[in-house]
């Protein structure tokens, strides 16, 4: 397997669905992955695939939640690496579907905190890693923006991605260069909870959305 880049390619929410996806095939087109997520068994699955597939990854069991750990991360990486070529943030937080007048607080921060929160100061500390020549992706969710019962996870993703578009305009420039894509719906296990009823015969599968996804990117 050709290396694509001496950079690994970070991936926040990797330990299953659509992220999970993405670290797979960024490993077969050969990257190495730093694969980020508090599923530690999600995690362990993952670098099982990649490394049959002849690909290497690392392993961070960690809550992007966790400012320290965080900040550890980026350190680490950036003494061992210099750098991030490439950062994929599939990490989200879905809280349970209820009107807006009975959210819980509990949920509703816990959603910021993660969706939002977390999201920009991930900005802050890998912008330095990705440095004028790479890229970040960010994946938006605008079928559930004003849709009943969803306004924990609607409001909070459509925060997540008013900072990146931010960041993508005030980049254009200098760098790194960033992306807000849509997926296709999938059959994961978030989609599920918001639609429980609904057919998932012919949708494509996290892996066919993740190829898709990374060819619309470019990469």
């Amino acid at each position: 397997m050709t290396r694509t880049d001496a950079l690994p390619a970070l991936v926040t929410g990797a330990s299953r669905g659509l992220g999970f996806a993405i670290a797979r095939a960024l490993a077969a087109k050969g990257h190495h992955v730093m694969a980020v997520a508090r599923t530690i068994g999600g995690l362990e699955e993952l670098d099982d695939e990649i490394k049959a597939a002849g690909g290497s990854a690392t392993l961070a069991p960690l809550d992007i939640t966790d400012d320290g750990a965080m900040q550890h991360l980026c350190r680490s990486i950036h003494d061992r690496w210099g750098g991030v070529s490439l950062w994929v943030h599939a990490a989200i937080h879905a809280a349970p579907l209820t009107p807006a007048q009975m959210i819980a607080a509990k949920d509703w921060d816990k959603s910021l905190s993660v969706n939002v929160d977390a999201t920009r100061r991930l900005i802050v500390y890998v912008a330095p890693l990705l440095g004028e020549t790479g890229r970040a992706i960010f994946f938006d969710d605008p079928g559930v923006k004003g849709k009943k019962f969803h306004g924990s996870y609607g409001a909070t993703k459509a925060g997540q991605i008013a900072l990146a578009q931010s960041w993508a305009a005030e980049t254009v420039k200098t760098g790194p260069r960033v992306q807000v894509l849509t997926p296709p719906p999938m059959p994961t296990a978030t989609r599920a909870r918001f639609f429980p009823t609904e057919r998932t015969d012919g949708m494509a599968t996290i892996h066919e959305a993740a190829a898709a996804l990374l060819a619309e990117a470019g990469i």
